[in-house]
């Protein structure tokens, strides 16, 4: 096993820093300031990261002895070899979280589902502690289901009919006055024209209230 221990995490070296998704700041030991280097264990959670494809928030890597006694950690803790990580499930499922570790390689694991993180470490093989509830809303997928199509919708259908209707009795009040100032011959044709005019404004009020119960009724089955 290749460790190497600094005082600080200021020490190290950038060009010997080889695990581009973490910094020593979050791998040190959060109550000196010291890192002791494991190479293995920095391998594995690097590799888990690129398995999970996302942010892994470290909550608790290396520990000094003098800070693991402080916060109460267990006398052989493997946070004082830096071959142990505590990282927070905020942004993960925990399930997905659990099978990529133990596919990266960690055998050890502790489960806190009220102070929502999950401990992995190298070994050897062992568990603690119950496992995070399933959760009742999965979260979401990368790409959001197909919403309804817009030729389909009620509310564009209530609103289409509306707009029809409305040019259809503009239309009708245009034609109604053309014929009554330059064809007198068909003067008689006006009062049917005068009804037709009224049919579609009522088609086009009956299009605006479908519209409006559409909205209300999506609305409060949360599809908009």
């Amino acid at each position: 096993m290749t460790t190497t221990f600094y005082d600080h995490w200021r020490d190290v070296p950038e060009a010997t820093w080889r695990w581009p998704n973490f910094s020593p700041a979050e791998i040190a030991c959060r109550g000196t300031g010291k890192l002791l280097i494991n190479e293995p264990a920095l391998d594995k959670l690097q590799a888990l990261r690129d398995r999970l494809g996302k942010p892994l928030i470290v909550r608790s890597a290396y520990r000094s002895p003098e800070h693991n006694r402080a916060v109460g950690g267990a006398t052989r803790s493997k946070h004082m070899d830096g071959a142990a990580f505590d990282i927070a499930m905020a942004n993960h499922d925990p399930v997905t979280f659990e099978a990529g570790a133990r596919g990266a390689g960690f055998l050890g694991f502790g489960f806190y589902p009220r102070s929502g993180f999950i401990h992995v470490d190298l070994g050897p093989a062992r568990q603690w502690g119950e496992r995070f509830p399933v959760r009742a809303t999965a979260f979401a997928e990368d790409t959001p289901p197909a919403r309804e199509a817009l030729a389909e919708s009620r509310t564009m259908k209530g609103g289409g009919a509306a707009g029809v209707a409305t040019l259809g009795a503009a239309g009708v009040e245009v034609a109604q006055n053309v014929l009554a100032d330059t064809q007198d011959a068909v003067l008689p044709l006006v009062p049917y024209l005068d009804t037709l005019r009224w049919v579609f404004i009522a088609v086009a009020l009956i299009g605006i209230a479908v519209t409006i119960y559409a909205r209300l009724d999506d609305w409060k089955r949360g599809q908009r």
